[in-house]
């Protein structure tokens, strides 16, 4: 009974683990183009929709499913 617990509380967690390890990966996406909206600098219109896509990226995601079929955009 212990046993059958832990697994369902493992699974329950199951989306809440997939949010997190894509909120780092999109973290790390982020950071890479961080220099570039820097006040110095003029960021290109395809560059602000790149970084306002990986912001808006888990915008939505309430599912197992929903996580795992994310269509990450693409760098320009």
């Amino acid at each position: 009974a212990a046993r059958d617990a832990e697994e369902k509380a493992w699974q329950d967690g199951e989306l809440d683990r997939l949010l997190e390890s894509l909120r780092e990966k999109r973290n790390r996406l982020l950071a890479d183009t961080d220099y570039l909206a820097l006040s110095d600098n003029t960021l290109s219109s395809n560059m602000k929709t790149y970084r306002q896509n990986l912001r808006d990226l888990t915008s939505g995601l309430d599912t197992v499913d929903k996580v795992n079929n994310v269509t990450w955009p693409t760098k320009p």
